[in-house]
C-alpha cells in the first residue's frame, strides 16, 4: 500500500461568513492510499478555529508515511486500530480512515453500504447554508434557491427576523456557532417560535459550563456541534441537547462515526451528518452515513467553485448517493 497526498486550495463561490470569521477559500489535504492500481481518497480541511494547519498535517504525514505503507490490507476496523496508536489529530485520522475504506471497498469491489450491511428506503434531504449577512441579503438568497431545507448562520438573534425567515416556507434551522448568550437561549426555550425551527445548532461557546444551561426537555431542538466530540460526550449532553452533529473530521472518520451513531441512537439522540467546507471527497464519505440520519448538512462541495472529484453529489438537497465501490470517489 502506498500513501500520497496533495495540498489543494478550495475556492469558495462567494465569501462565507460565520461567527468565527469570513472566508474566501479553504486549504485542504487530499490523502490517497493505493494498492494494485486502485486508489482510495480522504480529505482533511485546515480549520483555524480547530487549530488545524496545513504545514502541521504535511509534517505528520511525512513522519508516518513508512508506517502506513507497511500495513497489510485487512478490514478497515484493524487499520483504524493502527491509526489510533499513532495518536494523530481527528482530522488527519479521518482522512486516512476514509481513504482506507474507499480503497478497501474498491479492492473488494463492494461499496461501503454493502460492506456494512446498511440498507435504506429513502434518504433525508440536505440543507444548504446561508452565511451571516443582513436579513435582506439572507432572504434574497433563500428565495433564489430550490433547496427546501435551509441552515442560516447567525451571530445574534431577533425574533422578528426569525418570523420573516419562517415565512419563506422553507424548513429553517439556525446555526449560532457559539454566539448566543444564556439569556438568548432561555428566551428561545420559552418562546413557541422555536418549535417551528428544525434545530438550533451550537447556541453557546463550547463547554459544559455553557450547555448545562440548556434544557433538552423544552420543545426547542438544541443541536450539539463542537460540544459533541465523540461517544464520551454523550452522557453529559443528554439532559441538554436533543440532537448531535456528526462530522467525520471531528470524530476521526467513518469507523468511529459508526460506533458513535450506534451509541447515540441507543441514548435516543437524533443524528445529523454534517461537514466542513469540503470537496466531493469529504462529502462522499459523509454521505454513506446518511441512511442513519434525521438531518443532513452536506452542502460543502456545493459552496466551492473548483471541486476536484466525482462521487456522491447533492442536487437542490437531494442526495445522489454513488453506488460505485468503496466510497465511490474518483478524481477529475
Amino acid at each position: 500500500m502506498k500513501l500520497s497526498w496533495k495540498h489543494v486550495q478550495l475556492q469558495l463561490k462567494e465569501t462565507f461568513t460565520i461567527s468565527y470569521g469570513s472566508y474566501t477559500n479553504r486549504e485542504a489535504i487530499i490523502v490517497s492510499l493505493s494498492c494494485n492500481g486502485l486508489f482510495g481518497y480522504g480529505e482533511c480541511t485546515a480549520i483555524d478555529y480547530y487549530g488545524i494547519k496545513i504545514k502541521d498535517l504535511i509534517t505528520v504525514l511525512e513522519q508516518i508515511q513508512s508506517k502506513i505503507e507497511k500495513q497489510p490490507i485487512e478490514h478497515p476496523v484493524f487499520f483504524y486500530v493502527f491509526l489510533q496508536q499513532l495518536k494523530l489529530s481527528t482530522f488527519l485520522t479521518s482522512a486516512l480512515d476514509c481513504a482506507y475504506w474507499d480503497l478497501f471497498g474498491k479492492l473488494e469491489n463492494k461499496n461501503f453500504l454493502t460492506l456494512n450491511t446498511i440498507s435504506f428506503n429513502a434518504l433525508p434531504e440536505s440543507s444548504i447554508t446561508i452565511s451571516i449577512g443582513s436579513l435582506k441579503e439572507q432572504l434574497e438568497k433563500i428565495n433564489s434557491l430550490n433547496w427546501s431545507k435551509i441552515k442560516v448562520k447567525c451571530n445574534f438573534f431577533n425574533l422578528k427576523d426569525i418570523e420573516l425567515l419562517l415565512k419563506t416556507n422553507k424548513a429553517i434551522a439556525l446555526d449560532a456557532n457559539g454566539s448566543f448568550s444564556i439569556e438568548d437561549c432561555k428566551m428561545l426555550e420559552n418562546n413557541s417560535i422555536s418549535e417551528q425551527l428544525s434545530y438550533i445548532e451550537q447556541p453557546m461557546p463550547i463547554g459544559y459550563q455553557n450547555y448545562a444551561q440548556l434544557d433538552a426537555s423544552k420543545k426547542v431542538n438544541w443541536m450539539a456541534d463542537e460540544d459533541c466530540q465523540g461517544k464520551e460526550s454523550l452522557s453529559n449532553l443528554k439532559a441538554h441537547y436533543k440532537t448531535i452533529n456528526i462530522k467525520l473530521v471531528k470524530v476521526g472518520g467513518l469507523t468511529p462515526a459508526l460506533a458513535l451513531i450506534e451509541e447515540a441512537k441507543r441514548a435516543h439522540f437524533k443524528i445529523m451528518i454534517g461537514c466542513m467546507t469540503e470537496s466531493t471527497v469529504g462529502i462522499s464519505a459523509g454521505a454513506v452515513l446518511t441512511p442513519f440520519a434525521d438531518y443532513v448538512d452536506l452542502d460543502g462541495a456545493n459552496l466551492i467553485a473548483n471541486d476536484l472529484a466525482l462521487g456522491t453529489s447533492i442536487e437542490n438537497g437531494k442526495i445522489l448517493l454513488s453506488e460505485q465501490p468503496g466510497l465511490g470517489i474518483y478524481m477529475k
